[in-house]
Order: C-alpha cells, then sequence, then structure tokens
C-alpha cells in the first residue's frame, strides 16, 4: 500500500439523506442516499501537461478508495444497493485530473470488492469552482437493467474544491429512488423484440 502521507486530505464529509414523502405521495419503505466526500490536494496542479499520471493514480487510488469505501460502509451498515462515483476538479486543474483519481481499479475495486458488486459503477467528473454542484450518478451494484436504482446525488461544498484541489466521491443507496414506477429495461427490450440473453444483438 502506498505511503499515505503522499495524500494531502484536507476534509472528509458525509452526507445521508432519507426520503419520507415524494410526488404527493408517503413512499412506502423511506429511501436512503449517501454521499462520502474527500476534498484533497490535486498532485498534477502548477506542473502543466503531465503525460504520464500513474505514479500519483497510484499512490493516491487505494488510500482514497479504502477511505471513502469504509465511509460508506459504516454510514449504510453495508445495506448498499446502488453504487457510483464522481470527481469535481477545482479550476487550476484538469478534467483529466479526476478522471485520473476515480477511473482506475486502484479506487473502484476497494468499493465494488467491499460489496461484492457485479455491475460497473456509473460516473460523472466534472469541473468547477468551490460550491460548484457535484453529481454522483447510481445504479444497482448487481443488475445495470434495474430502473428502480437510476439515482442521482446532488450535493455541493462551499468552500471546496479550491483551484489546487479535487473532490473524489463515492455514492450509495438503500432502496430503489422513491416511489419508482418505470420498471426494468428487460421489459422494453422483450416489447421491442429483442432476445434478452442478447439484448446487444452480437
Amino acid at each position: 500500500m502506498p505511503d499515505k502521507n503522499e495524500v494531502e486530505i484536507r476534509r472528509t464529509l458525509m452526507v445521508e439523506q432519507t426520503t419520507y414523502r415524494e410526488g404527493w405521495k408517503d413512499v412506502a419503505e423511506p429511501t436512503k442516499l449517501y454521499a462520502a466526500l474527500v476534498i484533497v490536494k490535486n498532485p498534477w496542479f502548477g506542473r502543466g501537461h503531465v503525460e504520464d499520471m500513474s505514479p500519483e493514480i497510484r499512490s493516491h487510488g487505494p488510500v482514497l478508495g479504502k477511505l471513502l469505501t469504509d465511509m460508506i460502509m459504516q454510514a449504510s451498515d453495508g445495506k448498499v444497493e446502488g453504487y457510483g462515483k464522481a470527481s469535481l476538479v477545482g479550476m487550476g486543474g484538469e478534467q483529466e485530473h479526476g478522471q485520473g483519481m476515480t477511473h482506475t481499479l486502484w479506487f473502484g475495486n476497494q468499493y465494488r470488492e467491499a460489496l461484492k458488486a457485479k455491475s460497473y459503477m456509473s460516473f460523472a467528473n466534472t469541473r468547477g469552482a468551490a460550491g460548484a454542484s457535484l453529481i454522483i450518478p447510481l445504479m444497482d451494484k448487481d443488475d445495470g437493467g434495474r430502473r428502480s436504482h437510476y439515482q442521482t446525488i446532488h450535493v455541493s461544498v462551499p468552500d471546496a474544491p479550491a483551484e489546487d484541489e479535487i473532490i473524489v466521491a463515492l455514492g450509495a443507496s438503500v432502496g430503489g429512488h422513491p416511489n419508482h414506477r418505470l420498471g426494468d429495461r428487460y421489459k422494453d427490450l422483450e416489447e421491442m423484440g429483442h432476445d434478452l440473453d442478447n439484448p446487444a444483438g452480437v
């Protein structure tokens, strides 16, 4: 494991949302959303174009992945059904810097393995000033066609990211989106005449 001291962390935040009523109707089972955020110094800030980003990806990915995974697992009691990841890069960095933090197995596999998840992790990577919106899209951890678990967490941090920082985040849901009634994509595929064992036709 890389030296944790290589990763400059300013703050972590844990956001929990419970929905009891949606669309003029009580939610039969209140749904929960969780967002674990870490504000970290951008290791590529001020260095111009860095062609090989792999050393910093290797040093940051395992540390941030474990930190955020532990936060989610503790807050949710490990009952996660939907999951996703996101980054928000300060204006002094490149969007590729946030991609580097999240689009690596050194980061994502920590979460995926803790949940024994089967589906890929949905994601969003953006750039903005302090207080900009951070969006974490979610999908079912085991079934990418389960539309009930297509959700989005929307948060902001008033003083982050600074121009030399990146916010890295993991999101989770317990339950689907409130009062969901869209079914799943397999019903659409069946009605459109697609082979459910080969929906892409390949």
